[in-house]
């Protein structure tokens, strides 16, 4: 008797069965572990819906005249959809389509969506159908302004996630690679799945966003040359070294957010922004944020600001000779900055001459979306949490902000990793995106109550910081503040209100793309006129 498997055939598939009885015990481990992990306080990663969507019901029902418009335009659109598929079905040439995908949505770029009458069937139902929903969001009578939002964002949560490219049966291209590879890119996805689970330590899943073996500090990423002069209990301070034969009188001090490591502006050389300093002859300190642990639960915002910028300043000066400097402030860092200038205004020190700006928010009154993960019972969640273990864990900040774009950091990943098994490409704002570090319990919850929740950092006294009423009129110096046009995490409204409470000559930049890539880009990245 002859076979017609080819040689070697009964070899693979028995290393077949043998990966698949390896990956289905380690998901039984997995699996046991994850249910035998302590679990997050409720709602802490990301909020609860469940509340607003049953008001939002009830209000539906005393008055569901909003809905019944959007059935009604859905039955509509689904007639003519039926009507547009039957005559391609009938060999008509397509004409207009009923839906189509925004123009930067990029989950139904792949041709099968638009040459097989199934799947375009499939996306423009979808279409009709997410439209429906967002609209049926949007028309809920009598919500408050906030509880609005959040029915809107959870909306969009659910559609999103309902999108059938995310599902193997209907991706196209997940099934192209299925028969492709035999099935073998579910097997190398269920290893990335299982990764990834054990990965988040019990904490929950996210998809890796980029190759983190393609990355070593110092060596492929934040290689700026630089020593530590000076560290205390909440961080190291880099000098970096001089590219040029002179350099100018005044020191550059660079404040980074803390949510993540400091090397954001030096990630690698074509877009350092702490190489491109050093080469036109700054010279540039960097704070690098300890990632603190229970020990440092009790460390404020002020002890942030103190210990910080300030003490920075006093090691510049003991490091140069010279008592002035300038000052970058990126995200958060931005935010402590200018508590640090009004402080220091109050007190006569007029140590810090200029001040620029990166995606910063000061005017809390319209946060964004982020909003929706901070009212008054998700605070007292946190709280909770960071009471527990006296900081929170960043990667539930993390999780808050790949939330805010869902399709782009979380489902086009986890099509890539789990579907099609692929490993993610190497990208170094990515890679940096996901080393994210914790918060001291004391210094984040005032942070969440008193900018986003009391927005006291835009009223004069709104917030004491060491013995010190703020008030950023006292800001006299020049000012530079930079925004980015698509940014989801500082809007850029938001940002731009800080120029309205400053004193002194402040300058106002709009650039294009997001909270990272529109600040880190070089200038010879940017493809459109800052505005």
């Amino acid at each position: 008797m002859t076979s017609n498997e080819p040689p070697g055939a009964d070899t693979a598939g028995a290393d077949t069965a043998e990966r698949i009885a390896a990956l289905a015990a380690r998901s039984q481990r997995i699996a046991a572990a994850l249910l035998a992990s302590p679990r997050p306080a409720a709602g802490a990663e990301a909020g609860d819906p469940g509340a607003v969507f049953i008001e939002a019901a009830a209000r539906f029902m005393a008055d569901p005249s909003g809905l019944a418009d959007a059935q009604a335009r859905l039955w509509e659109g689904h007639r003519r959809l039926w009507l547009y598929s039957a005559r391609r079905l009938l060999g008509a040439a397509p004409s207009a389509p009923v839906a189509a995908p925004a123009d930067d949505d990029r989950r139904f770029r792949d041709p099968a969506w638009t040459e097989s009458p199934f799947l375009d069937h499939l996306k423009q139902s979808y279409l009709l159908a997410s439209a429906c929903v967002r609209e049926a969001a949007r028309a809920v009578p009598g919500l408050s302004a906030r509880d609005a939002e959040k029915v809107e964002f959870y909306a969009r949560q659910f559609v999103d996630a309902l999108a059938p490219v995310n599902f193997l049966a209907t991706n196209p291209e997940a099934l192209r690679e299925t028969v492709r590879t035999n099935g073998r890119n579910l097997l190398r996805g269920l290893e990335n799945l299982l990764d990834d689970l054990e990965r988040g330590e019990g904490g929950g899943c996210a998809p890796r966003m980029s190759d983190r073996s393609h990355f070593v500090l110092g060596e492929t990423i934040a290689v700026t040359p630089g020593k530590v002069v000076f560290q205390n209990d909440l961080m190291q301070l880099i000098q970096y070294a001089p590219r040029t034969e002179t350099v100018f009188r005044r020191p550059l001090l660079i404040v980074p957010p803390w949510i993540n490591k400091f090397y954001v502006l030096d990630l690698r050389p074509e877009n350092s922004f702490v190489g491109y300093a050093v080469s036109r002859g700054y010279t540039v300190f960097m704070i690098s944020w300890v990632n603190p642990d229970e020990r440092l639960s009790h460390k404020s915002f002020a002890d942030y600001m103190t210990e910080g910028p300030l003490a920075a300043l006093d090691a510049i000066a003991l490091a140069t000779g010279e008592r002035e400097a300038s000052v970058v402030g990126y995200c958060l860092g931005g935010t402590l900055t200018a508590a640090a200038l009004a402080c220091s205004a109050a007190r006569g020190d007029a140590r810090i001459v200029s001040a620029t700006f990166f995606a910063s928010l000061v005017d809390f009154a319209r946060p964004g979306e982020i909003g929706v993960f901070l009212d008054d019972a998700r605070i007292e969640s946190l709280d909770a949490m960071m009471a527990e273990k006296g900081y929170l864990d960043g990667r539930y900040m993390a999780a808050a902000f790949s939330m805010l774009r869902a399709n782009d950091l979380v489902w086009s990943f986890a099509i890539n990793n789990y579907l099609l098994g692929r490993e993610p490409p190497p990208f170094d704002l990515l890679y940096w995106n996901a080393d994210s570090t914790r918060m001291p319990a004391a210094m984040h919850g005032f942070y969440l109550r008193e900018m986003y929740g009391a927005n006291g950092l835009a009223r004069p006294g709104g917030i004491v910081l060491d013995g010190v009423p703020v008030d950023l009129r006292r800001v006299a110096i020049p000012t530079y503040v930079v925004a980015a046009q698509e940014d989801h995490i500082a809007p850029w409204e938001s940002c731009f209100a800080a120029c309205g409470l400053y004193r002194g000559r402040t300058r106002f930049v709009l650039g294009d793309s997001g909270h990272i890539a529109g600040i880190v880009n070089p200038p010879a990245a940017v493809t459109g006129a800052a505005r």
